[in-house]
């Protein structure tokens, strides 16, 4: 070990180490920082998410506040008088008043929390909240009191402020979905003093208005809105007096209120609440609009049904003019224009020989006529003439009349016996690709042979790809229905 040199200027410790030390116990220490922490921060408001959340049997509750770096222990003794106790809830995003201590069993620095607010509220949110649930418990807000909109309304009733522009965004709705909605408006103002009784009032006129009014301007329910604001800008929506006025409607009320996130009492009091006013607009005309759809639609597919039954008389008429075609009647029909020539000729014939005969008869008569002057015998002849014109119109029509009812039986009968309606009902007609020719029987057609088969709504070719038997009756003896083990018997097309 090296040895120790001295000199003139070492005087020893001038301060020894016993002298500098200052030994505390635990207690002391943390003593000490609790009258620290409790003197230089005190009461203080702290930011966090509620975490690890107990209440134990003796009514005090320990929990954790803690953001995305750091947590503090918070406890909320019982006989503290606490406004927000019942909004602690884990994972919530709280704000709390209290005093920063140490708990000195353990060595934990707490903070002993005297008031509990949501974070981002503050006295109006707690009083949302508090109204909120006092009404809840009253039933205002009971699902089964809700009633339901009428699906199709001829008249709506709004309440709002004639300057809103949630009253524009409303009216550009409807004017685009269904301007034919008779509109009435109750304005009041929306926000400020005062607007809550002026919004209650409102829903009572046109309750009032309602009851009174003509069937063409009687509202069949009521639209609340407004646009969105601040919580103090909507906080006319959140009075109670607007939430007993929306209950005791005889209307349904529609509430409309602000955007999407906002929420206020008089939605939870509303029949139905939508998330803006536009949203609103289109929950009421949604079913106007849908049967104005449905209109569309009907015309459409009556346009198509028409379209095709064209096309099938088209059709039927086109197969029609070809059998005509195929026939040749070119020579039936000049024997029968060569016949109507001779007929003609033959009634001018008759005509002429006629005229002549009628002719000297009416000359003869009219000598006669001019000799004796028959006046009464011409006014009895004119008598019988106006009875036998009488008669003979009464036969006429009684003869139009029987003879349309048989047209009209017959035309019922060949409806009924038509080929379309027997396709209707489930046949069909085959015939063979090639040649036209209409098949009646099975030993018309051979394996391989390609066929024409005409249903009700259209025409299918096919090809038979097996052997041709004759079918046999459900009542031949030893009918079965399966096919035979070889599978023949039956034609099968592809």
């Amino acid at each position: 070990m090296a040895p120790r040199y001295t000199s003139q200027w070492d005087f020893g410790e001038l301060f020894p180490e016993e002298e500098l030390r200052r030994v505390l116990t635990v207690s002391q220490l943390t003593l000490q920082v609790r009258q620290l922490l409790e003197e230089r921060i005190g009461r203080v408001w702290v930011s966090g998410e509620v975490s690890n959340l107990r209440v134990q049997a003796s009514g005090h509750c320990y929990f954790t506040l803690k953001d995305a770096r750091a947590q503090i222990a918070c406890v909320l003794f019982r006989g503290q008088v606490c406004p927000g106790r019942d909004l602690l809830e884990d994972n919530r995003q709280v704000v709390v008043q209290g005093d920063l201590t140490v708990y000195e069993p353990r060595g934990q620095y707490q903070l002993r929390v005297l008031a509990v607010e949501v974070q981002g509220m503050g006295a109006l949110q707690l009083a949302f909240e508090r109204l909120k649930a006092r009404l809840q418990a009253e039933g205002l807000f009971a699902p089964e009191r809700k009633r339901p909109l009428p699906p199709r309304p001829r008249c709506l009733g709004i309440v709002t402020s004639p300057t809103a522009a949630a009253l524009q965004d409303v009216l550009h709705v409807l004017e685009r979905r269904f301007p034919a909605l008779e509109l009435i408006l109750a304005p009041c103002r929306v926000q400020g003093e005062g607007a809550a009784q002026e919004i209650a009032a409102a829903i009572a006129a046109l309750n009032e208005w309602a009851a009174t009014a003509p069937p063409r301007l009687r509202p069949d329910l009521i639209l609340l809105t407004r646009g969105g604001g601040s919580l103090e800008d909507l906080w006319a929506f959140n009075e109670e007096i607007v939430a007993r006025a929306i209950v005791a409607s005889k209307l349904p009320v529609v509430s409309a209120v602000g955007h999407e996130i906002d929420f206020t009492i008089a939605d939870f009091a509303a029949d139905v609440r939508a998330a803006t006013p536009s949203a609103a607009a289109e929950l009421i005309t949604e079913q106007l609009v849908a049967d104005r759809r449905a209109l569309e639609e009907l015309a459409w597919r009556l346009r198509q049904r028409t379209r095709a039954g064209v096309e099938t008389w088209r059709d039927r008429l086109e197969q029609l003019a070809a059998r005509l075609e195929r026939a040749h009647p070119r020579r039936q029909i000049e024997q029968w224009s060569q016949r109507a020539d001779e007929l003609l000729a033959a009634l001018q014939l008759a005509a002429r020989n006629g005229w002549r005969h009628w002719a000297a008869r009416f000359a003869t008569a009219r000598a006669r006529w001019q000799a004796v002057r028959p006046a009464a015998r011409l006014q009895e002849a004119r008598q019988r003439l106006d009875a036998l014109e009488r008669r003979l119109r009464f036969g006429v029509r009684q003869s139009l009349q029987h003879h349309q009812a048989a047209l009209a039986q017959l035309r019922g009968r060949w409806e009924l016996l038509s080929p379309e309606a027997t396709l209707a009902r489930g046949y069909s007609i085959t015939r063979d690709a090639a040649t036209g020719r209409l098949i009646r029987s099975v030993s018309q057609i051979e394996p391989g042979a390609e066929v024409e088969t005409r249903v009700r709504d259209g025409l299918f070719r096919s090809t038979v790809s097996g052997p041709v038997d004759a079918l046999r009756t459900p009542t031949d003896p030893g009918d079965d229905q399966s096919p035979p083990a070889d599978g023949r018997g039956s034609p099968s097309a592809r």
